[in-house]
């Protein structure tokens, strides 16, 4: 039965892949914030320990950036590792920073997209911060689409590190905290996220069922349409994928009129 199960699926659900990417609308987001959650409990739904959750995990970012680039995405968020996972016992630290950095140089050499670390690096231990700057560093030059890898990130802690970068800016040039308060708008805070320079993206995908936000993006996703799909992680698909765009194109976005 589960043959003949596996069997039709393999039949049916390309089938309906393609009719969900005919049918997509118009208006599709152009930069896509995704929470890669579940990893943990997928692994033990499979009877397996953390790490092959995580590394199971890590083997289906690649195909979520070739569905992106399939629709036209400009610009994917991938949440790897928040501030808060830092906490995590050393040794279990320390497998998921490899396995992240393994992932990360892994897309760097794929030279399909180009890759921008996004977090507090200063907290990471130098020898990921480095790997993850080298590959944002070896994907410089690539024109294809621009993703943001987040590890050691924190939504309140980027706005500190922004708010500091701010003042530090001002206080090298003279400008005194009245003067600052005088002309201080959002636009001087948007101008030194980590996201600096970058649309704020239109559709934020959360896996695992879980429906909160957690601190992922928080300043930029506050026009954002959020989409929660019941998939672990490791189990997501282009087919959830694409309902998940879909959804974004037919809701009326309002932006708080």
């Amino acid at each position: 039965m589960a043959d003949w199960k596996g069997g039709l699926r393999k039949v049916v659900y390309p089938l309906y892949e393609a009719r969900l990417l005919r049918r997509l609308p118009a208006d599709l987001p152009k930069h896509v914030g995704v929470m890669l959650d579940g990893n943990r409990r997928w692994a033990r739904t499979v009877g397996r320990d953390t790490a092959h959750g995580y590394r199971a995990g890590a083997a289906n970012i690649e195909p979520l950036l070739g569905w992106c680039d399939e629709v036209g995405i400009e610009v994917v968020t991938l949440w790897l590792l928040s501030t808060d996972n830092l906490n995590r016992p050393p040794e279990q630290l320390g497998g998921l920073l490899g396995i992240i950095e393994e992932a990360v140089e892994s897309l760097a050499r794929r030279r399909r997209w180009r890759l921008h670390p996004v977090g507090a690096l200063d907290l990471l231990p130098a020898s990921t911060s480095e790997r993850l700057k080298a590959a944002e560093e070896a994907t410089r030059d690539v024109d294809g689409m621009l993703v943001n890898i987040a590890v050691g990130y924190g939504g309140r802690r980027e706005i500190t590190d922004a708010v500091r970068s701010l003042l530090s800016e001002h206080a090298a040039k003279g400008t005194s905290l009245e003067e600052l308060a005088q002309i201080l708008d959002v636009e001087h805070i948007a101008e030194h996220l980590y996201t600096k320079g970058q649309p704020d993206p239109d559709l934020v995908i959360r896996t695992s069922g879980e429906q909160r936000l957690g601190g992922f993006l928080l300043w930029q996703s506050a026009k954002s349409e959020f989409y929660f799909c019941e998939a672990y992680w490791p189990d997501f698909r282009r087919v959830d994928f694409l309902r998940a765009i879909r959804a974004y194109g037919l809701r009326e976005r309002r932006y708080g009129s």
